[in-house]
């Protein structure tokens, strides 16, 4: 629970891919760039970084009949009327409309395949150039988390006035990671404050859309932010979302009992009475119930789920 929003210039950065389970970051950010009025002033071209191979370039017919390419890129969002901006769009030699002024920027694009230090370089240069005070990446990992409950989500920080300011902790991860942590790495080194938000997407679905994640996010990020973004369609989208899973599970027992054990231990981990040991006995419990012939290291089925993208 955050005890107060971030202050001061704060830009958002979210990457598709790994680090964006059922596309519910990437998603969250474009509906804040939405609802801020916040307009491209800078990218990262994508040549150096990306395999074209994974995140290919789009075919489009205009208007007059040709075709055109767009390829992917990371871009770089402002607001839409500001001083500050105004002398960071100059600098980048662009023109763009104005509309009102703010302090929240973003970076949205698709997590580089290659060169990752030079991408963060460049990344970390774009933030100080429009002079942000923090950055906050958005994330969203795979889970053994039940569909049918609330969207588990999570806020971390690197930085102790950050931590004391919202209430978190650090992260504790240790193990293979994403772009988001080096680009945090780089911008700590140089005095931005970095803090990391991620939604827990159920690892069943994840080759969807999984708007309900989308909400939970949104639902942090207007408390991280102080910021206001409307929901639309969301809601509704979210709620057909879980009515689709629902049935797919109703025809398939398996599913249905392994959504019920998971529902068991989220409801266990989240009861008042619960303790160390009892959710520790519950874990043990529900290990116990699966594979019971399989031998010490053995694999059982649904071990070879991709795992999920770690917190920065």
């Amino acid at each position: 629970m955050t005890t107060g929003p971030i202050v001061g210039r704060i830009m958002l950065v979210a990457f598709e891919g790994w680090n964006d389970a059922g596309e519910a970051a990437s998603t969250a950010v474009r509906r804040v760039i939405e609802a801020c009025e916040l307009e491209p002033f800078d990218e990262i071209e994508p040549d150096e970084y990306l395999d074209f191979t994974f995140a290919r370039p789009v075919l489009r017919r205009l208007e007059d009949g040709s075709r055109a390419l767009s390829w992917p890129a990371t871009i770089a969002y402002a607001p839409t009327r500001s001083s500050e901006r105004e002398a960071i769009v100059a600098d980048a030699g662009l023109s763009v409309s104005t509309g009102a002024d703010g302090e929240l920027f973003a970076l949205l694009g698709a997590e580089p395949s290659r060169n990752w230090m030079d991408f963060a370089e460049q990344a970390v240069d774009i933030a100080r150039q429009c002079e942000v005070d923090a950055i906050v990446f958005v994330g969203a990992m795979l889970a053994d988390v039940p569909h049918t409950r609330p969207t588990p989500t999570s806020v971390t920080s690197e930085s102790a006035s950050l931590r004391h300011r919202l209430g978190v902790q650090q992260s504790e991860y240790e193990g293979p990671t994403g772009i988001m942590s080096v680009i945090a790495m780089a911008a700590e080194q140089v005095g931005i404050q970095t803090a990391s938000v991620w939604a827990s997407v159920p690892h069943y679905v994840h080759a969807t859309h999984v708007p309900k994640a989308t909400i939970a996010l949104l639902d942090r990020l207007t408390e991280l932010l102080d910021v206001t973004v409307p929901l639309g369609e969301l809601p509704r989208l979210a709620g057909e979302w879980e009515s689709g899973v629902d049935e797919l599970a109703e025809r398939d027992d398996d599913m249905r009992a392994y959504i019920g054990h998971l529902e068991q231990q989220r409801d266990t981990v989240e009861s008042p009475e619960a303790s160390g040991e009892a959710l520790a006995q519950e874990f043990q419990r529900f290990l116990e119930t699966q594979h019971p012939d399989d031998e010490p290291g053995d694999e059982g089925e649904g071990d070879d789920r991709p795992a999920p993208p770690p917190p920065v």
